[in-house]
């Protein structure tokens, strides 16, 4: 199993929570999505490595910004 945890901008409320842990779990091959509003921080895992831009693009897809990969 990995995880990756990545730095999210933009999220105010539980309905921001529920839009990013909404497209990141629909990137192929993601098996579980954690959002801390708080923090910013998504953790995401999955099987085997995905790509960044994939998680990217789902997050930006929400109206959010990945600050950085972690």
């Amino acid at each position: 199993m990995t995880t990756t945890t990545y730095t999210v901008t933009g999220m105010t409320c539980g309905h921001c929570v529920s839009s990013v842990r909404e497209e990141v779990g629909e990137v192929p091959g993601v098996t579980g999505v954690d959002v801390d509003l708080a923090t910013g921080l998504v953790t995401v895992r999955s099987e085997s490595p995905i790509d960044a831009a994939q998680i990217t693009a789902a997050v930006q897809e929400a109206g959010y910004e990945v600050v950085t990969p972690s």
